[in-house]
């Protein structure tokens, strides 16, 4: 999936996508923000990449410069498997919801109300997008 301009979604109306892991797969990011060089989250699961193996590494970006890391080292992701991740946020946090059950909340630093842009790249195939 290429980037994707959205209306402004509100807070906590953002959630989840339906997607299978390539059988290869090194890692894959799902991208949420404003625009490109403003994410209030950079959601990077890595089955084997940049020195870590197995771990979720969470991120922001604004004005185009990079915060710093959130490592997750729960790791329900599979290569080869379908997934839902459901993502929900508010000013203050994004609570991130993984398939094993198994929730966390990454900090909103952008402190966005809306959500416009969403993007996804690497080892990862999109079938669904739902908003509620």
């Amino acid at each position: 999936m290429e980037e994707q301009l959205l209306g402004p979604r509100e807070p906590h109306f953002w959630a989840g996508t339906a997607s299978q892991a390539h059988l290869m797969a090194v890692g894959f990011a799902l991208n949420l923000g404003k625009d490109n060089d403003n994410l209030c989250l950079h959601f990077n699961p890595r089955f084997n990449m940049h020195g870590d193996t197995n771990t979720i590494v969470c991120n922001s970006r604004d004005g185009g410069a990079w915060g710093a890391e959130q490592r997750e080292s729960a790791f329900p992701f599979q290569p080869g498997s379908v997934v839902e991740v459901c993502i929900s946020f508010d000013q203050a946090d994004l609570t991130i919801k993984l398939p094993d059950g198994y929730s966390f909340k990454f900090p909103n630093r952008l402190s966005l109300e809306a959500i416009n842009y969403l993007s996804a790249n690497g080892d990862f195939k999109i079938k669904c997008v739902a908003f509620e």
